[in-house]
């Protein structure tokens, strides 16, 4: 009777066991993305530059 019942726990546990399937998609994923990018551009010019250009503002 004990490996009845031995045998029954263990048919019903396995009955339980959790199952995971991983599937991909029949179709595809399509990403739409709409993004804005803004720049800023910051030019720094030292000081020896600077009076260069200011004395010589015919160059540019």
């Amino acid at each position: 009777m004990t490996l009845r019942m031995a045998l029954f726990v263990a048919l019903a546990l396995a009955a339980c066991t959790p199952k995971v399937e991983v599937q991909a998609p029949k179709e595809p994923i399509h990403l739409i993305v709409d993004v804005n990018v803004k720049h800023e551009l910051y030019v720094k010019l030292d000081k020896d530059a600077e009076k260069l250009i200011n004395e010589n503002e015919d160059i540019f």
